[in-house]
């Protein structure tokens, strides 16, 4: 018996040692980009810095091969900006024209370990740079470190439009059909330029855990106060007037003082569809959004998303914003500069939100706690400590404030379930029917 435990030992450690031997190991990137291309390697990329300062395509570096593992554990990718401006490169033949420093199409597919910043602040040709784009099936990305820069005009995030004209964005992870079964697992993303942390679109059963997004605030009284720069140059007139992404603005758009936006877009954010494929099913877990526009965005998908354990903080549009069947359980958020809450869609139908109200105090530009529109909704509000919430703050049922704006009409909402276990005020606009409310705060009846 003694014999066969010990040949069961060494036979289990022997595939232990071959296993680790697996990883094929280089120290360049040529070597990695020949290996990118092919189907069950297991590569290790040695531990430095290196530069991507040269492409031959708008992918700068595309892995295609199927079933591939790569270890880039302590490698930091540097990759200059005027490579999205390069107008040489070979394009793509999948229709779409977006530029990227990392392409995955293969299937299959671990990536690990890897920084990877932008440098140069040299603005793209386009608004729709980014650093990876994910269209494989069942990738995995884990532990991957992003820094974003190189938009343009930096330091105004979206006052001068959301792309086109002057604006050129860079992006940080797309997952896109036809990429199915995507886990983003531990990814960190630093946005430093205009443009959205996390996107999908058209992509199905995708997994975000454990990640983490960073962006920048600024106040327009810091724009106000330029004595150079695009902003000064504009004489302070934004591209619009009125409500802008969580900022308002003069109806002849002069930027106001007193008011507050994000440098970047939003955090962790599901487009409906790419080219007439639904973006489906994903889960948000365990992820934490911080300065950013939106927080996490489910509502433009209609599929039902769940967001699990996750907490949005000092977002300038919304914290949250739901949407049609989206699950909320135990989250949490702050409503500083916009709503913890937003469910503005008059179509959305059957959210259940679990929200605890972090502190809320000394923020500005914002006295909406949560919106609420739309039909069937469940909706729960907490709080550890009730002076978290400023005594101004409102709960809206039917309403147009905060980000709801963009509904701008005939919005509604109907057999809402609200158990407000805080002492916030909930206005009942008119369009509100059938409601259920329990709430600690007085429930005040809007009429026309």
């Amino acid at each position: 018996m003694i014999i066969k435990l010990k040949i069961f030992i060494i036979l289990v450690s022997f595939a232990i040692a071959c296993q680790a031997q697996e990883f094929i190991k280089i120290d360049n990137l040529t070597d990695l980009n020949s290996y990118s291309k092919k189907d069950n390697v297991k590569v290790k990329l040695k531990p430095g810095n290196y530069q991507i300062d040269n492409a031959e395509s708008i992918r700068f570096m595309r892995f295609t091969g199927n079933n591939s593992h790569y270890n880039l554990n302590g490698c930091r990718f540097m990759v200059d900006t005027k490579l999205f401006s390069r107008t040489d490169l070979k394009k793509s033949d999948d229709g779409n024209s977006m530029y990227c420093a990392i392409e995955i199409s293969g299937n299959n597919v671990v990536m690990e370990g890897l920084y990877i910043e932008t440098y140069g602040g040299q603005p793209g040709r386009q608004s729709k740079n980014k650093i990876f784009n994910i269209v494989g099936e069942d990738v995995t990305l884990k532990n991957v470190e992003l820094r974003t820069a190189g938009s343009s005009p930096w330091g105004y995030g979206y006052l001068y439009g959301l792309g086109g004209g002057d604006v050129r964005k860079m992006n940080g992870i797309r997952v896109g059909y036809p990429a199915k079964n995507v886990k983003l697992i531990g990814c960190k993303v630093h946005a430093r330029a205009m443009g959205h942390s996390i996107f999908l679109q058209g992509a199905e059963n995708t997994l975000i855990e454990d990640c983490h997004i960073d962006g920048l605030l600024r106040t327009t009284d810091a724009i106000l106060a330029e004595t150079s720069g695009y902003g000064f140059d504009k004489n302070f007139y934004a591209g619009k007037g009125g409500y802008i992404e969580g900022t308002t603005v003069a109806e002849d758009g002069k930027i106001l003082p007193g008011e507050i936006i994000s440098l970047s877009e939003d955090g962790i954010r599901m487009y409906p569809e790419y080219n007439g494929h639904p973006t489906k099913n994903t889960t948000v877990k365990n992820c934490t959004v911080f300065q950013m526009r939106r927080g996490i965005c489910t509502g433009l998908s209609t599929s039902g998303d769940k967001v699990i354990n996750c907490q949005v903080r000092d977002c300038v549009a919304a914290g949250f914003n739901v949407g049609n069947n989206d699950t909320l359980i135990n989250c949490s958020a702050n409503a500083k500069y916009s709503e913890a809450l937003c469910v503005p869609y008059k179509s959305a139908e059957n959210a259940y939100v679990e929200l605890e109200i972090l502190d809320s105090r000394n923020g500005m530009a914002n006295n909406l706690l949560a919106a609420i529109n739309g039909t069937g909704h469940h909706v729960i509000l907490k709080t550890s400590n009730p002076a978290f919430i400023p005594d101004s703050f409102n709960i809206e049922l039917s309403t147009l404030t905060g980000y709801a704006f963009y509904q701008r009409s005939g919005v509604h909402a109907t057999n809402i379930k609200l158990d407000n276990q805080t002492d916030c005020k909930v206005l009942l606009l008119p369009g509100t029917e059938n409601e259920t409310i329990q709430s600690k705060g007085a429930v005040k009846a809007i009429k026309n």
